[in-house]
């Protein structure tokens, strides 16, 4: 019992962790966003090769969501 505490505390403690920096992340970055958000540039998310439904960017095209 005491091993499954142990471990459950430090996975805990990690988890916490990694949430407080993805946190402070987006409160550091302009406007909270983070970069290439863009699901149209990554080639397993879109195998059909259709435009992002985010900012209608053609998969070969740069986000047109971070030109405005």
């Amino acid at each position: 019992m005491d091993n499954f505490l142990s471990i459950f505390i430090i996975t805990l403690g990690f988890m916490v962790f990694v949430f407080t920096g993805i946190g402070i992340k987006i409160l550091l970055k302009k406007n909270g966003e983070f970069a290439g958000t863009c699901a149209s540039q990554n080639p397993f998310l879109n195998k059909e090769g259709e435009a992002c439904g985010f900012c209608g960017a053609e998969p070969e095209e740069k986000c047109k969501k971070e030109e405005s």
